[in-house]
């Protein structure tokens, strides 16, 4: 089926697969074809597209079985497109294999997909699509935040990274082409936001400066209509004391620190090609939990290969000394053009479950631990809509924490006159926690 410009189909379903730097690029996808009614059902729409993550094994898994899952039951004449960081990592194996997929395109064509669309072809542009202030999005999951890409590619070495391999090296945007989208978003209605790249702590490094986020902090901090804004994915060696300091300082940015770890062993962090070793990391983590009110998250792999008992016991006994706010843990995984790949050393599986599950574990007392803390303070929070649980219960989050991942309060009293509005910031007290969710009262 090929479409025309003059009577397009109308109906699109779009899964956006892996992280939020791939959200964006979802975003861009779907203003290109902004002319389509976006709907949740994939089973009638006459375009479907699964933007896919091609990280690790398990993210690669799940890529490969939406798209088989779609395909099973999808309309008769639909057309189904393949992109992003799986189909370009693997462009020549997924298009003789994956017969059941009509377009493919990889992570260069995110502004071309009308095109490609409508003349139902695949392409693979060489150059990675890196979006601009000049790239229309839509928006998706809110009224209020939005999530700004600074860079592609990276520049780092880790052992068991291949983004690098398919992402290339690291090509940051000008700072003024993120102030006007900010600018733009703002317009719009939009007032939170959360900067994101590979290793968003190297901004600008391209360009010749050192200091891409701190000048970037003082800019946004310019800008009339921004009341909350974080970064995501700092990364070891590139974040400084100085750049800590100006978070804190920060009138807009909210002392929010996500730096991966990976690991804290120095052995590990050798073997892993992390930064500048164990001294480094102690002295960033430490400066950013003096910071008052600070909240910070981080992730950790378990089972890479040389990881000893001593290793990992190291891992999990910082882990418990530190109290993370929020962490993950991945378990290793052997991905092909990495140097970790080659290997001898290798963990066993049966192994790496089993510290998956014990890191897990300890993440979820810190996790708890983090929470229970919050009771009886007080927060500005936004409120999102009715909570899943229950009609009488509003969803909200703290302006602190990021979309998602962090957690979700519910908001079940209030003390202010009128009726709550959705994806308005207020001031609420938290009263209890219930499992995993704080319960919460506005009163401002």
């Amino acid at each position: 089926m090929k479409f025309t410009t003059k009577n397009p189909q109308k109906t699109l379903h779009l899964v956006s697969l892996g992280c939020t730097k791939n959200l964006v690029d979802s975003e861009v996808m779907l203003s290109r074809l902004k002319e389509y009614k976006l709907i949740d059902d994939a089973t009638s729409a006459d375009v479907i597209i699964v933007n896919t993550c091609g990280f690790i094994e398990s993210a690669k898994q799940e890529s490969i079985n939406t798209v088989l899952d779609i395909d099973d039951n999808r309309k008769e004449e639909s057309v189904l497109v393949m992109a992003g960081c799986l189909s370009e990592r693997y462009k020549e194996e997924l298009q003789k294999e994956l017969i059941e997929v009509d377009i493919f395109t990889g992570v260069g064509d995110y502004d071309k997909i009308d095109v490609l669309v409508n003349e139902k072809r695949s392409n693979f542009t060489e150059a990675v699509f890196l979006q601009t202030d000049e790239n229309e999005r839509v928006i998706s999951g809110s009224t209020y935040h939005a999530y700004i890409k600074l860079s592609e590619g990276c520049n780092q070495s880790c052992s068991f990274c291949a983004i690098p391999s398919f992402k290339g090296k690291l090509f940051s945007r000008t700072l003024p082409s993120l102030v006007k989208e900010v600018q733009n978003l703002i317009k719009r209605g939009y007032f939170d936001f959360t900067f994101v790249s590979q290793d968003s702590s190297s901004y600008l490094r391209d360009h010749g400066e050192k200091n891409g986020l701190e000048q970037l902090i003082s800019e946004v901090d310019k800008i009339e209509g921004v009341k909350s804004a974080k970064i995501l994915y700092l990364y070891p060696s590139t974040t400084s004391l100085d750049l800590i300091a100006k978070i804190k300082n920060s009138p807009k940015f909210v002392n929010y620190f996500d730096m991966p770890l990976q690991h804290i062993s120095a052995s590990m962090l050798k073997t892993m090609k992390r930064g500048k070793g164990v001294e480094k990391l102690h002295e960033l983590m430490n400066s950013m939990r003096d910071v008052p009110n600070s909240f910070v998250r981080t992730t950790f792999i378990v089972g890479h290969p040389g990881e000893s008992q001593e290793d990992f016991e190291e891992l999990c006994n910082y882990i418990t000394d530190f109290k993370f706010d929020r962490a993950n843990v991945f378990s290793y995984s052997d991905e092909e053009g990495t140097s970790a790949f080659n290997k001898i050393d290798k963990v066993p599986q049966e192994i790496i479950d089993q510290r998956a599950e014990i890191l897990g574990d300890l993440i979820s007392k810190t996790t708890q631990s983090s929470l229970e803390n919050a009771i009886g303070k007080t927060f500005e929070i936004v409120v999102d809509g009715e909570s899943e649980e229950h009609e009488y219960l509003l969803s909200a989050r703290k302006l602190l924490w990021a979309p998602d991942i962090d957690g979700e309060i519910y908001i079940n009293d209030n003390e202010i006159e009128g009726q709550i509005k959705f994806g308005q910031v207020y001031t609420a007290k938290i009263t209890e926690l219930v499992g995993d969710k704080l319960l919460g009262t506005i009163i401002q």
